[in-house]
């Protein structure tokens, strides 16, 4: 037989049909997209062999907006125009600019209007807008580099971002074209990126240290899920913060006026991240200024002098490690594993002092700056389908629970809702009547107790079935759920080997809203159901033991009764079946039983022929 294939509208319906995916890492200083060829993930460059994309836009008249190292190039002569930071108002509201603004030396448009906007010459603009061009730039990075459209990307976002900023960061997307297969929190990311979801359970801490942001995430990993225990951070610290303080040592020792020009102070910060980079290498690095009328200063920066300088900002990340580790409840001595991300972990000063207060040597192995997109490369590839199942990764739970129709119109849950995936589950399940050949598999998603409750997702026939008595065969039914949510559903009839099987993708077609409102439901009647279950099971049971007698009758009646004797059983009988007519399952049950009373004997007698005929003409020690 053929079998019922599902998929979401614009998959692919080739089994092993790859899909160009990416991940993307829209940072605030600067913005990467990777992907996974051949199972290796890798960051994509520009035509110029540059992986790493500033996050600055500038806007012009005449022109399209420039977008990464051209627009960061001019940021210098043309400040009002060229937007940088733009992260920062993501998902921000007017009311939200007195503490936003002091970071941005955009100017603002007046008025009332509830999404901030920005003033350019090309026109007022929206942080949403800005960060759309950033996404469209990698994404026909992305597409030239695969030779293809992209299917999807992952996004990532900081963990403690709100639903207004996850929403804007989407509708980014959107505007750039962009499919979202999801938003995945930047430390989990990171965490991915170093297999730490492949681990059994520990906690991790994700120290991000950025060009503009601090953020510290302390995560729980158990059974490959990870949990999100507590957050923190300081949005206006980052590695520019540390080249202010050198830049400032150097103004001072160069008798520099402390409030120099916009082009002086850029000058100047390019100088102190020249040298801040150059002391990761060697224990000092000669600085030289152009003062301007031919004059130069000249001097020397050591790497002790620049760790005097930025230790303060660092213990500013050591003291919010310190608060949000006391927020997850858990000491620093049981934290397993320190992920570094950020460019600004490449201090050495920094990674000292990090490990110093962890008790424990951070990763470093993959390069701060990339990590969080080769992460989300790797999700991104795992929700496109293109993962391998013996390497999918445990990033999400089944909203709802998956199970099959038994007899009765009733569901048997395998897979309860929350269980974490990828997972198998098994069970067994037998004939109803005697002689049959084929079973109805029904395949249910939802938690209520009855199938008209409840949503179908595939039906499947498993036949060829050995023509036994009902209860003999063993019919295996098994459940396998992979990371991107297919389930896979087999049923095997163990004595014959006889297997079929279909595959669904329980998400299709389910919004949010429409899975709180099964799940609101199966709450909301959890008694009636509870009563309408059992009502259905003693149906059911009812049914199968006016089955059974009536074939036993129908063999051995004449043979083994008196008149009397099958006369009480069909009363009995008769009084059950009309008993499956109503709605109390006490009275069912106690309908069974009176049943099973008055045949107690014809069942032994039944038994005791069976085993005479079964020993006749052997000899007892033979069995």
């Amino acid at each position: 037989m053929s079998l019922l294939q599902i998929a979401e509208p614009g998959m692919s319906t080739t089994p092993h049909a790859h899909r160009l995916a990416a991940g993307i890492d829209l940072g605030t200083t600067n913005s990467l997209v990777a992907t996974v060829r051949s199972g290796v993930p890798e960051t994509l460059a520009d035509a110029a062999g540059r992986h790493i994309l500033p996050s600055v836009v500038r806007y012009r008249t005449d022109a399209p907006p420039q977008v990464g190292i051209e627009a960061k190039a001019a940021a210098a002569e043309d400040p009002l125009n060229t937007l940088a930071s733009i992260k920062r108002l993501m998902g921000r509201g007017a009311a939200d600019l007195k503490t936003v603004a002091g970071h941005v030396p955009y100017a603002f448009a007046a008025g009332d209007a509830a999404v901030p906007r920005i003033c350019t010459v090309a026109g007022e603009v929206t942080a949403i807008e800005v960060s759309a061009e950033i996404l469209r730039t990698l994404r026909e990075r992305a597409e030239i580099s695969l030779g293809g459209e992209l299917s999807g990307v992952v996004i990532t976002v900081p963990a403690y971002f709100d639903d207004a900023q996850r929403q804007a960061t989407k509708d980014a997307a959107r505007l750039a074209g962009l499919n979202v297969f999801r938003l995945l929190n930047e430390p989990t990311a990171a965490a991915v990126a170093y297999g730490l979801d492949q681990g059994g359970e520990g906690l991790i801490a994700v120290y991000d240290l950025g060009g503009g942001t601090f953020d510290i995430s302390i995560l729980r990993l158990n059974r490959g899920v990870f949990e999100v225990l507590a957050t923190g951070g300081d949005s206006a610290l980052g590695g520019d913060d540390f080249d202010r303080e050198i830049a400032a040592w150097m103004m001072s020792e160069a008798g520099l006026d402390p409030d120099a020009d916009h082009q002086t102070m850029r000058r100047l910060m390019r100088e102190a991240c020249d040298a801040k980079e150059g002391l990761s290498d060697s224990e000092s690095v000669d600085v030289e200024l152009d003062l301007g009328g031919g004059r130069h200063w000249r001097g020397q920066l050591t790497r002790e002098r620049m760790n005097e300088l930025v230790d303060p900002l660092i213990q500013k990340t050591l003291n919010a490690c310190r608060r949000a580790l006391r927020d997850a409840g858990v000491e620093r001595e049981e934290v397993s594993d320190v992920v570094m991300v950020g460019g600004s972990t490449r201090m050495l000063r920094v990674r000292e002092r990090v490990q110093a207060f962890f008790g424990r040597e951070p990763r470093v192995d993959i390069d701060p700056d990339k990590v969080v997109a080769v992460g989300a490369a790797i999700q991104a590839d795992v929700l496109a389908g293109n993962k391998p199942d013996d390497e999918l990764l445990l990033l999400d739970v089944i909203p709802l629970s998956l199970g099959i129709e038994t007899m009765g119109g009733l569901v048997e849950k395998i897979i309860p809702r929350n269980t974490t995936i990828p997972t198998a589950r098994a069970q067994e399940f037998t004939t109803f009547k005697d002689g049959q050949t084929a079973m109805a598999i029904h395949v249910l998603q939802g938690e209520r107790e009855l199938v008209d409750d409840c949503r179908s997702l595939a039906r499947f026939v498993l036949s060829g079935l050995p023509p036994l008595v009902a209860g003999a065969p063993r019919i295996r039914v098994t459940f396998q759920v992979d990371a991107d949510g297919l389930v896979s559903i087999t049923a095997e009839e163990l004595t014959s080997g006889v297997r079929a099987g279909v595959e669904v993708k329980p998400s299709y077609g389910l919004a949010e809203e429409e899975i709180e409102r099964m799940l609101r439901a199966s709450i909301e009647h959890a008694q009636d159901d509870m009563v309408a279950r059992s009502l259905r099971e003693e149906q059911v049971e009812g049914a199968r033991v006016i089955e059974a007698l009536e074939a036993a009758l129908q063999a051995d009646g004449e043979r083994l009764l008196s008149a009397d004797e099958r006369s009480g059983i069909e009363s009995a009988r008769a009084t059950l079946a009309g008993c499956l007519e109503g709605d109390d399952p006490e009275v069912i049950r106690a309908a069974i039983e009176a049943v099973e009373q008055a045949s107690s004997d014809f069942v032994a007698r039944r038994m005791d022929t069976a085993i005479r005929t079964a020993m006749s003409g052997h000899r007892v020690d033979e069995f």
